[in-house]
């Protein structure tokens, strides 16, 4: 059967279109040899694999990137002011970086967390959108009841907010958005933004979500991250069940996470909780007392080694310790001084362990590998006598998913371990 006429003729002209716009974009040049990453689908490409630059992009500005012979690679987002100097997102070549991509891309984020990961109930919290995980790199999106929190660490994507903030609320109808900003992204990516309410009604302080049957109040817009430690979640459950009976220590306990899932669903003896931030001490407080496990936990603010300096001297023991330390190494020089914290941080919580104690040690440094944070965990254990079995190796919750073409967004590692 011959083809009709008309629809060739159609095809053609929107190839023709097609081609005709990517022509009209600058074009971003890989150094020879550079290019094999992007192929693979890195979507970052530093400022040291460029040649040159043809044209004369705008920050936010869409590009094409391709190799030292022309060749294309993807489409991406322009930034002249970070390291990360060009994003990719789309590896088609007739597939522009417009409303219509982000649109795409949001709906398959959403229908992983409502259809697989059956992550819809109303009282709960979820990550929605998980950056480079769900093809949007530079932007994060996270759910709490009603609410949706937004981390913006991509200029270009800053620069589209409008239209990501508007098809936001035609998909999912939340009764308000929130920006939140990432610590040294600003400066990083020549941002200018600020914490705040950007769509309908701000949230109630705190807000209250639950999780595994825990009750938790947050404070959206002055708490760490986007609130809540949501990448924790099946990780508190994990923890839980090997409590039953247990004195716990939870160290950087922010609003009680570790300890909260330990009294109410582990059926632990006690909880002593400790972090620097004595907000979230009070919010920490709050949650005991919200969840009827008051009588069973106290709190204290402090640094976590002068804690532990202070209960070694006073001869105290636990039946586990939970270590979920703050992000130590940001960038890779500090990677050595980070695995130095880690060893010297968990010798001293194996010192306070019971015999057979439980320990929780987590690493949110995606800078320092697996095999070097186990390797610090080994030395941890020979420098305080102890042996160590690493019982469950664990990362996020499912809807914290990490990109196989970007290993950097695998960073956090949580080991439960027995310590003889």
């Amino acid at each position: 059967m011959s083809e009709n006429p008309s629809e060739v003729e159609t095809e053609t002209t929107i190839a023709a279109d097609a081609d005709s716009a990517l022509a009209a974009l600058p074009v971003v040049v890989i150094k020879k040899r550079r290019a094999l990453p992007f192929f693979s689908r890195h979507p970052w490409v530093f400022t040291g694999a460029i040649a040159r630059v043809e044209g004369d992009p705008a920050a936010g500005a869409e590009v094409q990137v391709v190799t030292d012979r022309g060749e294309f690679i993807a489409r991406g987002l322009f930034n002249p002011h970070s390291n990360i100097r060009v994003r990719l997102y789309s590896w088609r070549a007739d597939c522009a970086v417009d409303e219509t991509f982000l649109s795409e891309r949001l709906d398959a984020a959403l229908a992983l967390r409502r259809d697989v990961l059956d992550r819809n109930q109303p009282e709960s919290a979820c990550r929605l959108v998980a950056s480079e995980a769900d093809g949007l790199s530079g932007l994060t999106v996270d759910r709490y009841g009603k609410w949706l929190v937004l981390q913006l660490t991509s200029f270009a994507l800053a620069e589209r907010r409008d239209v990501i903030v508007r098809l936001l609320k035609e998909k999912l109808s939340p009764a308000g958005i929130l920006l939140r900003t990432e610590k040294g992204i600003r400066d990083a990516e020549g941002l200018q933004l600020s914490d705040g309410l950007l769509e309908g009604e701000a949230p109630p302080s705190p807000m209250f979500i639950e999780e595994f049957g825990v009750r938790y109040g947050l404070d959206l817009l002055q708490g760490q991250k986007t609130g809540f430690y949501l990448d924790q979640r099946d990780n508190r459950a994990a923890f839980a069940k090997y409590t039953a009976g247990l004195t716990v220590l939870d160290l950087f306990c922010y609003t009680g996470g570790f300890g909260l899932s330990a009294m109410v669903n582990g059926g632990a003896r006690g909880v002593l909780g400790a972090d620097a931030s004595e907000a979230a001490l009070k919010i920490a407080q709050a949650n005991a007392e919200l969840n009827g496990v008051a009588d069973r936990m106290t709190f204290e603010k402090g640094d976590a080694f002068r804690v532990l300096d202070r209960l070694r001297e006073e001869g105290q023991q636990f039946g586990a310790v939970v270590l979920d330390p703050p992000k130590m190494a940001r960038h890779r020089s500090a990677v050595p001084s980070a695995l130095k914290g880690y060893a010297q941080l968990n010798r001293a919580a194996m010192e306070l362990l019971s015999p057979n104690g439980i320990l929780v040690t987590c690493s949110c440094s995606g800078l320092v590998s697996r095999a070097d944070f186990e390797a610090a965990l080994a030395k941890a254990a020979i420098d305080a006598g102890r042996n160590l079995q690493i019982l469950e190796t664990r990362g996020p919750a499912a809807d914290h998913p990490a990109s196989v073409f970007c290993p950097e967004n695998h960073y956090l590692d949580c080991y439960i371990c027995r310590v003889e």
